[in-house]
């Protein structure tokens, strides 16, 4: 491959690792925020068990996919200065606002939330993790904004060799953008929902005590990803009529063996399982008792992650060879000077920071799914720590 081809292999390989994150954050941020609020309306213990355990698997994939951010970033420095001279003063502006507002914003309220147990008064402790699911939603909206000017770079005008933003708010009515972000969106509840349900199956599975507590966790992962699939699959139709009119190449053989109808076909089969043999089993908690689906069901966790992945690489490569669309080719979008050698340097070093950090997301999110919602640290009442008595001659 020449340096251009190992620069964009670069990006898709990092690019796809940091999704992994992000699509299980956007999933999971408005399952643990219901799940609280279901408990504070009610009270009951169970619906607070079951916020600090979901809670803490949000925790430890928010954490670790935070760093696989900061890659990303320091990505469009190193490789792709080309572009942010000719399109960084638009393409930029969505990226600051996702950092600034969106990012720092999630952040605060992500803390707040993880140490304001048993301190904040409920209310408040509650509308910080609705906070987080806003800021969270925002920041995919910023970042989808600045990806569909890439799709079609609306608002703007070249002015002087550069493109100069004319129009803030067509970057927020983008055709490109106006389907694309809920069914990026609904991506997230497809992946939560089967991450949800796979944890659950293997615990029901094993047959631990915590029966009632997994019951009812299956019961929302299967709601969840039968609302995911089918929101997925209908905003995924919904693009082929604007996008297909702006880049017609994208849905005629412009991505070798991948196209978006083959996206749809598994959208709609994972769509087909989830709404005609899990949802129906529900019924008098059929599905939770059926000990021979369980296998079945861990085994289809990483489905929505292999969909979203791919997705993702049509909406990308379908548009070569252009960065911007009709503006700004890849190659000119590339850091002047770079070799083959800088190229294949720097892409292993981020893909094995990117790939270590993966492989540690999945092991620490495995080992809490294992230890059950016995052992959940997140949301623990503080311990008084005894006195020590006083020793009688000191009287």
């Amino acid at each position: 491959m020449d340096v251009v081809d190992l620069a964009r292999a670069q990006f898709a390989v990092t690019g796809s690792l940091h999704f992994l994150f992000v699509v299980l954050t956007l999933g999971l941020a408005p399952l643990v925020a219901i799940m609280h609020t279901r408990y504070a309306i009610g009270g009951n213990p169970l619906h607070e068990r079951m916020t600090r355990f979901w809670g803490q698997i949000y925790v430890i994939n928010y954490a670790l996919g935070i760093v696989t951010g900061l890659v990303m970033e320091f990505q469009f420095g190193l490789s792709w200065s080309g572009l942010s001279h000719y399109a960084g003063d638009v393409f930029g502006a969505p990226l600051a606002m996702e950092t600034l507002l969106a990012f720092f914003l999630e952040s605060t309220f992500l803390g707040l939330w993880i140490f304001g147990w048993h301190r904040l008064p409920r209310r408040l402790h509650l509308a910080c993790i609705w906070l987080v699911t806003l800021t969270a939603y925002a920041s995919a909206l910023f970042i989808m904004v600045a990806n569909s000017f890439l799709q079609n770079p609306a608002g703007a005008q070249e002015v002087g060799g550069r493109l100069v933003l004319r129009d803030f708010g067509t970057l927020f009515t983008n055709p490109t953008l106006v389907f694309s972000l809920p069914h990026v969106l609904s991506a997230g509840l497809w992946t939560g929902g089967f991450v949800v349900m796979g944890a659950s199956a293997y615990h029901l599975f094993r047959r631990t005590p915590e029966r009632e507590f997994f019951t009812r966790s299956l019961r929302i992962g299967v709601l969840t990803a039968f609302v995911g699939s089918l929101l997925t699959v209908g905003f995924g139709y919904a693009q082929f009529g604007p996008v297909g009119s702006l880049q017609p190449d994208k849905f005629h053989g412009a991505v070798p063996g991948i196209s978006l109808e083959l996206m749809l076909l598994i959208g709609q089969l994972g769509q087909f399982v989830v709404m005609f043999v899990l949802t129906p089993l529900l019924i008098r908690d059929v599905l939770a008792r059926s000990r021979w689906l369980h296998p079945f069901l861990m085994l289809m966790t990483p489905l929505p992650f292999v969909a979203a992945i791919a997705g993702w690489l049509v909406r990308e490569v379908g548009r070569q060879p252009w960065l911007v669309y009709g503006k700004l080719t890849v190659a000119d979008a590339l850091t002047p000077g770079l070799t083959r050698a800088d190229i294949i340097a720097s892409f292993a070093g981020f893909a094995g920071v990117l790939g270590l950090l993966a492989l540690v997301d999945y092991v620490l999110i495995a080992r809490a799914v294992r230890r059950g919602p016995g052992r959940v640290m997140l949301g623990a009442a503080d311990v008084p720590v005894a006195a020590e008595p006083v020793p009688a001659h000191s009287l």
